[in-house]
């Protein structure tokens, strides 16, 4: 992409100081505002902190890797483009990448003029994206709206609840997998990080909320189910 009028900012996360510096260098010349990272854990708090249009990650990023960055970044935001890039070069870890959110995925050693394509393609996709923010943002069954950005929750009843934003990412976490057990540790780690550890009864307090909120028997609950010994489930067998 040749330089642009639009100001597009870039999170480049790479620990390798070369590799880091010559993809850093070739983003600026283009025309885009760059930060790098060294490490899982800087890149997840400029990610929160700053608003960027592309995040490129490396996989094997020290203290968070890269799949678990996007995770967290995901629950977060939605709409940032984010691009993998990786020295293991298997279908697995691109499903993986590709299923946790990620929009694209390059394999090391790549062309860089491979690697600006892409970048120029997935920034013209976030802006597409961004128009239809809205309706991501929103998710409905069974009679029940959930404003996700907007942190409000309104029933089947008619009654209107504003969720915390612990409670909002795990709901929004156990909707994005829905009909797949989401165990705790995954929880914690995702929700919470990886430096923080809540009290032992929080997460069932939220699930307790959750059946509150959308079942029509808490006690025999339909959607918000427990996975004994593991962890949890949002089950949606039909789009209401």
């Amino acid at each position: 992409m040749s330089k642009s009028s639009h100001s597009f900012r870039i999170l480049l996360a790479e620990d390798e100081a070369s590799l880091r510096d010559m993809i850093a260098l070739n983003l600026e010349l283009e025309g885009y505002a760059i930060q790098t990272a060294v490490d899982g854990k800087i890149a997840l708090e400029k990610a929160l902190s700053e608003r960027f249009d592309l995040l490129i990650l490396d996989v094997m990023l020290p203290l968070l890797d890269g799949f678990s960055l996007c995770e967290r970044i995901r629950l977060e935001n939605p709409d940032v483009m984010i691009l993998f890039l990786t020295a293991r070069n298997s279908s697995a870890d691109r499903v993986q990448g590709l299923k946790l959110g990620a929009d694209d995925y390059l394999t090391k050693p790549f062309n860089l003029e491979e690697l600006l394509l892409r970048v120029s393609g997935l920034l013209r996709r976030g802006l597409d994206r961004k128009s239809q923010q809205e309706q991501r943002d929103v998710f409905r069954f069974d009679g029940n709206t959930i404003y996700f950005t907007q942190f409000e929750i309104h029933t089947r009843t008619g009654e209107k609840i504003q969720p915390s934003k612990r409670e909002m990412q795990l709901l929004k976490l156990l909707i994005e997998r829905r009909n797949e057990v989401v165990s705790r540790k995954q929880i914690l780690e995702t929700v919470w990080g990886y430096d923080i550890i809540p009290a032992t009864r929080t997460i069932d307090n939220f699930i307790l909320n959750f059946r509150k909120y959308f079942e029509r028997n808490p006690a025999e609950p339909e959607f918000i189910q427990s996975v004994r010994g593991v962890g949890y489930r949002f089950v949606l067998s039909n789009e209401r």
